[in-house]
C-alpha cells in the first residue's frame, strides 16, 4: 500500500509539472527543495536575516524566496509582510506589494509607518493624502518615543535614529505635493497645501525640497517675491556644496558620478528648480542647473526645451541677442528632434517650442527635407559651437 501510495504521489507531480518547460520543473523541484530545507533549518528571524542579506547585495529575486518562506511559518507577521512589500516594490510588482501592505495595515492600523508611505505614493488624490497623514501620525509617534528613549538614557546615539526630523519633514512634503497637484482644484487645497509646508519647515527649515515646494506654492499664489526667496533658500542648501564637489573632481581627473549623488536633489526636482528659476528670472542660475541635468543625461525633451526657453528670454534683454538666440535655436532644434525620436505625448511643450522656432526663423536645418536633416546627435555638437562664439563674443 505505501508503495502505491508513493505512485500516486508521483503521478500527481507529474500531472502538476505537464507543460512546463525544462526550465520550469527544475526551478520548481528546486523551490520545493529549498523550502524543505529552509523549514526544517531556519526560524523566520533566521529567514529574515538572510532576506535582508540578499537586498542588501540587490539580489531581491532570492531575498523573495527567503521572505516566503517565512510568510509560510507565519503568515502574520508585519515584519515579514512589509519586507515582502519592500522586495515586491524593488522588483516593480507595484500590485503584490499593494496587496501586501494593505494585508499589513488590516493586521496592525497602528504599527509602522512606512506601509502607509508607500501606499500613499501608488494612490492619487484624497486616498493618497490619508495613507500619508497616516504615516506621518506612526512618525511622529516613534519620533517623539525615540527622543524619550535619548534623554533617559545618554548612551543612546540620537544620530542613529530610526524616525529622523528630516524623514518627518519629507512626509509633509508629499502631503503638500498632493494639494499642490492632483487636489489643487478642491476647496481648501492652498491652506491645506500652506500648513503641510509649514510643518515640514518645522521639522527640518533646511530641507531643500520643502523650500522648494514652499516657492512652488507662494508662485502659485502671486506672491513672486517670497516665492523667489524661498527658492533661493531651496538652492543654497545643495548647489555651493555640488560645485565645489565638481571642482574638486574635475581638478583630481575623477569623473564618477555617484560620488556626488547625495549632494544635491533627485533629476526631476532640478527639473522644476529651472523651471522656477526662469520664473524668477534667475536666467544664469537656471542655465548652470540645466546644463548639469544635460551632463547626467542628454536624452530628456524637457530639459533642451528648457534651455532653449530661457536662452530665448534672454537673448530679449541682452546686448548679446544674436548669440542667445543662435543658442536658443540649437536647443530647441535638439528638443524637437528628440521629442519625436522618443515619441513624446506633451502637446503644450512641442506646441510652445514649434512657436518659439517660428519667431526665430525655423528650425535648424528646416529648409532641406526630411531626408536632408542632420542627425539628432549632432545637435549637440552645434551648440558647442555658438556657446564658444558667445564667450569670444563676452
Amino acid at each position: 500500500m505505501a508503495g502505491q501510495s508513493r505512485g500516486r504521489r508521483s503521478r500527481a507531480s507529474g500531472f502538476e509539472m505537464a507543460g512546463l518547460s525544462a526550465q520550469d520543473r527544475m526551478r520548481q523541484k528546486m523551490e520545493k527543495k529549498a523550502k524543505k530545507k529552509t523549514e526544517a533549518k531556519y526560524s523566520v528571524q533566521q529567514l529574515l536575516e538572510k532576506a535582508e542579506d540578499c537586498m542588501d547585495n540587490f539580489n531581491f529575486e532570492l531575498a523573495q524566496m527567503f521572505c516566503q518562506r517565512a510568510l509560510d511559518l507565519e503568515p502574520d507577521n508585519i515584519t515579514v509582510l512589509e519586507m515582502m512589500g519592500n522586495i515586491f516594490a524593488e522588483l516593480g510588482n507595484s500590485e503584490k506589494a499593494k496587496e501586501v501592505f494593505q494585508r499589513s495595515v488590516e493586521l496592525r492600523p497602528e504599527e509602522g509607518h512606512a506601509k502607509y508611505m508607500y501606499l500613499g505614493q501608488i494612490h492619487g488624490g484624497e486616498e493618497a493624502v490619508q495613507y500619508f497623514r497616516k504615516g506621518t501620525e506612526l512618525m511622529i509617534r516613534e519620533y517623539q518615543k525615540q527622543k524619550e528613549l535619548v534623554t533617559q538614557a545618554a548612551a543612546c546615539d540620537p544620530d542613529n535614529l530610526e524616525v529622523t526630523s528630516q524623514n518627518i519633514s519629507t512626509a509633509f512634503c508629499s502631503v503638500a505635493e498632493i494639494f499642490l497637484t492632483d487636489l489643487c482644484l478642491e476647496e481648501g487645497a492652498a491652506d491645506n497645501c500652506k500648513e503641510a509646508l509649514e510643518k515640514a519647515l518645522e521639522y527640518d527649515p533646511s530641507n531643500p525640497e520643502a523650500l522648494q515646494l514652499m516657492a512652488s506654492y507662494l508662485f502659485s499664489t502671486e506672491q513672486q517675491q517670497e516665492g523667489k526667496t524661498f527658492l533661493m533658500k531651496s538652492i543654497e542648501q545643495w548647489l555651493p556644496s555640488y560645485q565645489k564637489a565638481v571642482t574638486e573632481q574635475q581638478s583630481q581627473g575623477d569623473d564618477d558620478s555617484e560620488q556626488l549623488q547625495n549632494l544635491f536633489p533627485p533629476y526631476e526636482s532640478r527639473i522644476t528648480t529651472g523651471k522656477l528659476l526662469i520664473e524668477a528670472e534667475e536666467y544664469e542660475v537656471a542655465v548652470e542647473i540645466l546644463e548639469g541635468l544635460l551632463e547626467e543625461d542628454d536624452e530628456v525633451v524637457q530639459v533642451w526645451y528648457l534651455l532653449g526657453w530661457v536662452c530665448y528670454l534672454q537673448a530679449e534683454k541682452s546686448d548679446q541677442e544674436a548669440a542667445f538666440k543662435k543658442s536658443a535655436r540649437a536647443y530647441l532644434t535638439k528638443a524637437k528632434k528628440l521629442y519625436t525620436k522618443l515619441k513624446c505625448d506633451d502637446s503644450p511643450l512641442l506646441d510652445h517650442t514649434e512657436q518659439l522656432l517660428a519667431d526665430l526663423g525655423g528650425a535648424e536645418g528646416s529648409e532641406p527635407s526630411d531626408d536632408e536633416q542632420p542627425p539628432t546627435e549632432d545637435i549637440q555638437d552645434d551648440f558647442v559651437e555658438s556657446s564658444d562664439e558667445e564667450e569670444m563674443e563676452q
